[in-house]
């Protein structure tokens, strides 16, 4: 059950918030419960207790105090804020700092793209789509997600929760 929580469930829920996060600016709640409920399953059928337990969703918890904050001044959006606190719990702290560089510098990539676009007229067969349309006002933001998403997928193989999971 721990690999197909990991293998499939993990991956599957990242590319999902990914692909919300382009097409509708909207991280769905249900994205981070899901994930909160994979990594319950995941710890369950792989005996994760106790200490190690308590530092992967330490990490978490320091993670959604960090973004909530960012969410309050209005530099991240709520759906990116409980993405990142539920991928942490996953990540753990062995590699949080690894997932927020990579996630970072993910987040710049796609922001510099975003505004080289943004600075160049819309392809007309671009515009018949919505979210192409809104991606492209200088007013919406950027959708984040996918870049949390990208440095999750990257890191997670280096985790001792890979590690579990390819134990058990």
């Amino acid at each position: 059950m721990a690999s197909v929580t990991l293998l499939i469930v993990f991956p599957f829920l990242m590319a999902y918030a990914a692909a919300r996060d382009v097409l509708t600016m909207l991280i769905p709640n249900t994205v981070s419960l899901l994930l909160l409920l994979g990594f319950a399953v995941f710890a369950a059928s792989t005996g994760l207790w106790g200490w190690d337990l308590a530092s992967h969703l330490g990490a978490g918890a320091a993670t959604l105090a960090v973004t909530f904050t960012l969410f309050a001044f209005g530099i991240i959006g709520g759906g990116d804020a409980k993405l990142a606190a539920a991928t942490a719990i996953w990540i753990g702290f062995d590699h949080l700092a690894d997932y927020l560089v990579v996630a970072s510098i993910a987040g710049g990539a796609l922001t510099l793209a975003i505004l080289v676009a943004r600075s160049h007229p819309l392809p007309s067969a671009l515009g018949r789509f919505p979210f192409a349309l809104h991606l492209h006002d200088a007013k919406t933001g950027v959708p984040y997600g996918v870049a949390l998403s990208l440095g999750a997928l990257i890191v997670i193989p280096e985790t001792m929760t890979w590690a579990r999971m390819m134990a058990s």
